[in-house]
């Protein structure tokens, strides 16, 4: 469905026309661009902008469909964008993953937006909130959508080190009561980063390109000024950022579910000794008894007065002996 459908023109919003074609036109006419926004449309509702706006079919089919990964992809008539909004839920701990497509082409730019998450409302009331900045253009709706998605990377990174700094606690803690879920919650976490990382590092090939450091020989992207490019540049450093954080915190999850994957070895091996301490001790007065215990008519001691008493006696002491020796070594 059609979110908004306004015309620009110096920088300041005026309705457009229900006729797509006409908003077009007088769009152009008044050297303005007209921006129409979707949120989730069927593909009869976007054969109408497909039509009127010369869209690729390929881009169309991706739009519509969704799934697809960061991307920049230049036509004949038009530039196709995919962003991935990131939202952080607090409640659950949880980063999901939304989609907003965009074309930008001679006079007009369509938005199409996937899930929750997306900042183009946000993004459409800051901009007309500028009009220095909107009447730069189609390029400026591009770069105020990327500069919003990626400093909101930047707020569920922090968010997401904070709560790896809670695994470490959790993992390091001698408090080993929740120990139980440590290795489900580590998983659960790495994924969480997966997912966050699947909206970040794609996006860094397009930020490259329309920040112009391509390599040498190939050209700016049609259909965004070249003046735009230190602005993407902008977004290009915090996106950077980002990428590093990622990184890092994948790196991180990993050796804290190694580390608390070697403490559950040596607390298990910890508890191997104690059982084979205690089994140890208990081995030493059953086999006394045992041998004792055969009732054989010519055994030493067997009719000595003092042998019930002798033999309890060095029952408790090879077992005093054996307490103090793996309590010496640890093992108790």
């Amino acid at each position: 469905m059609i979110v908004d459908c306004a015309i620009y023109r110096e920088g300041h919003r005026s309705e457009g026309p229900e006729d797509l074609s006409d908003a077009l036109a007088v769009a152009r006419a008044a050297g303005g661009f007209v921006w129409i926004g979707l949120h989730e449309p069927s593909e009869k509702e976007f054969d109408r902008v497909t039509e009127e706006f010369g869209l690729h079919p390929l881009a169309v089919e991706d739009a519509l469909n969704a799934h697809q990964r960061p991307k920049l992809e230049v036509y004949d008539d038009s530039l196709f964008m995919v962003i991935k909004p990131v939202a952080y839920e607090p409640e659950s701990d949880a980063v999901s993953t939304g989609e907003v497509m965009v074309f930008v082409g001679d006079g007009f730019v369509v938005t199409v937006r996937h899930g929750d998450g997306s900042p183009l409302a946000a993004v459409r009331r800051r901009l007309e909130e500028e009009p220095r900045l909107l009447e730069k253009g189609p390029t400026a709706v591009l770069y105020a959508i990327s500069d919003a998605t990626v400093d909101h990377y930047l707020e569920v990174a922090t968010e997401l080190q904070t709560d790896m700094e809670e695994l470490e606690a959790e993992v390091f803690s001698p408090d080993l009561a929740g120990s139980r879920n440590t290795a489900s919650r580590i998983y659960t976490f790495k994924r969480q980063v997966l997912e966050f990382r699947r909206a970040t590092v794609p996006l860094a090939l397009p930020m490259t390109r329309l920040a112009g450091t391509v390599p040498t020989g190939e050209g700016g992207v049609p259909f965004v000024d070249d003046r735009a490019r230190p602005f993407f540049r902008d977004v290009q450093d915090h996106l950077t950022r980002v990428n590093e954080s990622v990184e890092g915190l994948d790196r991180l999850v990993s050796d804290i579910l190694s580390a608390h994957l070697a403490q559950t070895g040596v607390r298990q091996n910890d508890d191997m000794r104690k059982i084979s301490s205690w089994a140890a001790m208990a081995a030493v007065p059953t086999l006394i008894a045992g041998v004792y215990g055969m009732n054989f008519d010519h055994m030493p001691e067997l009719h000595w007065a003092w042998g019930y008493p002798a033999v309890i006696l060095v029952m408790a002491a090879l077992e005093v002996l054996m307490y103090r020796l793996f309590k010496g070594r640890g093992w108790l």
